[in-house]
């Protein structure tokens, strides 16, 4: 198993994350996203993906990209350790709180839309910090608020057990500390995230602790 990740992806953090968990070996295949205009961009990467990001993992013959697809595909494929609940409102609450990181928040502070901002529409660093953290604070105030009302939310996410939804929520936290986010105003996001950061799965798939870390 092959995954093409990035060590400050936070979409290839995930997916590191669950391979942690379900205990799977990996090889991890470098791919930088700033060096050289980017090697995610080179012809050799776009015949691994065609979308030209991170993550794309291989196994065996196929090849996949999207971290909720990869997650998905990991859980369907290496159920022994499972990071989705049994039963169909459990696994719908799992998915709704890791969505909405993937679809509400990450979208719009991806590397490529910051790199618009400044590039393309003449946006200083200032504003595309300011776009970073106006985005963030709008996602965390929503997810705190489902985390914070929902008596299915436990030490983690769901329940008593790390799910996808914390393979999605840590890697977005590290993110939001990278651009000065306060983490006050979230209680439960910080509890989750705190508690997550002393287990090893998580501390393994860590940026800090990938070999393409600067």
């Amino acid at each position: 198993m092959k995954l093409y990740t990035y060590f400050r992806s936070s979409a290839a953090y995930r997916v590191r994350i669950a391979l942690n968990l379900k205990a799977l070996d990996y090889e991890a295949v470098p791919v930088h996203l700033v060096r050289g205009g980017g090697e995610h961009q080179s012809d050799a990467y776009r015949a691994v993906n065609p979308s030209a990001l991170v993550p794309a993992l291989e196994d065996d013959a196929l090849v996949l990209s999207q971290s909720m697809a990869i997650l998905e595909y990991l859980e369907d494929a290496y159920p022994a350790v499972a990071l989705l609940p049994k039963d169909a409102i459990g696994r719908a609450r799992v998915r709704e709180l890791a969505q909405i990181i993937a679809c509400d928040i990450h979208p719009l502070n991806n590397l490529r839309v910051l790199n618009y901002l400044v590039k393309h529409l003449g946006q200083s660093d200032q504003a595309k910090t300011d776009w970073y953290r106006h985005w963030v604070i709008e996602g965390f105030g929503a997810l705190e608020a489902h985390l914070a009302r929902n008596p299915c939310t436990g030490s983690f996410c769901y329940g008593d057990r790390p799910s996808m939804a914390d393979c999605f929520l840590v890697p977005q936290v590290f993110n939001a500390q990278r651009f000065d986010v306060d983490l006050e105003a979230y209680p439960t996001i910080a509890r989750i995230n705190s508690l997550c950061a002393d287990l090893p799965a998580f501390q393994a798939a860590h940026p800090a602790r990938q070999g393409d870390a600067e």
